[in-house]
């Protein structure tokens, strides 16, 4: 960048081609820099929110999540902020000069935790699925930095996903115990026989 400075400064004429190409390529530098750091920042909010989830999981921990159990830990993650919406709602009713004081930051929390739950609620929030034994052994084995989260395999995990998930556990929960029922009915069958 300091040499395109260099360069500009020594371009005699505001409207030259060397002076137009010359803001063009600073123009792509500038882009490719925005993109950059648009890949770092949201890597490092997915590298927050896995780090979250680690530190919510217990050690040593090597099934994976049921479906309840993720359930009740992404509903826990949405109250992450109750504390600091306390803490704010309680400065801004000590005094009335105080009604606005951090009102961005409440605005902030209170937009992230809405399109938190839309993501949820509708398509799904990208995150590692735990209810599976190899995501989760890959969450455990994650070194915690921001740059290896691009590494991770996502998935979309959303409500509805969760609910099949329930149903389909419940369904062959049930169906081994009526096949397990129909075999003890069946060896007692045999010894009356």
């Amino acid at each position: 960048m300091t040499n395109l400075r260099k360069e500009l400064q020594k371009c005699k004429h505001p409207n030259s081609r060397k002076t137009k190409a010359l803001g063009k390529k600073a123009r792509r530098q500038n882009n490719k820099h925005k993109v950059r750091m648009g890949h770092a920042i949201k890597s490092n909010i997915m590298g927050e929110k896995l780090s979250w989830f680690l530190g919510h999981i217990e050690e040593g921990r090597t099934e994976p999540l049921s479906a309840q159990e993720f359930e009740d830990l992404i509903a826990l993650y949405f109250q992450r902020f109750d504390d600091e919406l306390e803490q704010i709602a309680l400065k801004q009713s000590i005094g009335k000069n105080r009604a606005n004081q951090h009102a961005a930051r409440q605005d902030v929390i209170r937009i992230t935790l809405e399109k938190e739950r839309n993501e949820y609620q509708s398509g799904g929030m990208e995150l590692l699925n735990l209810c599976d034994a190899a995501k989760l052994k890959v969450l455990f084995d994650w070194d915690g930095s921001a740059l290896s989260v691009q590494h991770l395999k996502l998935d979309l995990v959303s409500f509805n996903m969760l609910q099949r998930l329930k149903q389909t556990v419940a369904e062959t929960e049930t169906a081994s115990t009526s096949s397990s029922t129909s075999k003890a009915k069946n060896t007692q069958q045999m010894e009356t026989a």
